[in-house]
């Protein structure tokens, strides 16, 4: 599967530096780029697993991954969410859902008998030349770190 590429989206760094960018400028910096979508900023699953892939961070640049985050959460909650858990990630606000809906990570989910449209919790291993070479959809967020990082050696 290959990406649109021309879209645009704002991030923040853990430094709180913000950019505007478009996704072919993004995953060329990086032998391999792992996307990772989680529903929300400071809620305990996406808490957890920010933290697990924070800590983690050495490692998988080792292996020439770099991991970035997304959410539809605004450049505001992210800088706040990074503040208070101490994270040490880069996170792309995606309030439109553009890239959400183009790796189809927004969708129905069961709460409690309740159909919501939610986001997914899913990660994409992306090459250089754009290719999604792996998928990683409806993950727990308990251990995902860990297990990618042992999958991917």
């Amino acid at each position: 599967m290959k990406l649109n590429l021309n879209n645009k989206f704002e991030a923040i760094s853990f430094k709180w530096e913000t950019w505007i960018f478009d996704l072919k400028t993004l995953l060329s910096f990086w032998e391999k780029t792992l996307l990772y979508f989680y529903p929300a900023d400071d809620t305990p699953g996406c808490t957890i697993e920010n933290k697990d892939f924070s800590c983690l961070k050495d490692e998988f640049a080792k292996k020439w991954i770099v991991v970035i985050w997304i959410s539809k959460d605004s450049i505001d909650s992210h800088k706040k969410f990074i503040k208070k858990q101490d994270l040490k990630v880069d996170l792309i606000s995606d309030p439109d859902l553009v890239l959400h809906k183009e790796l189809w990570v927004y969708g129905e989910k069961n709460n409690y008998g309740k159909k919501v449209m939610w986001v997914i919790r899913s990660s994409f291993l992306i090459d250089k030349n754009w290719e999604v070479l792996k998928e990683y959809r409806n993950i727990k967020a308990t251990w995902h770190a860990e297990r990618l990082l042992k999958e991917l050696d």
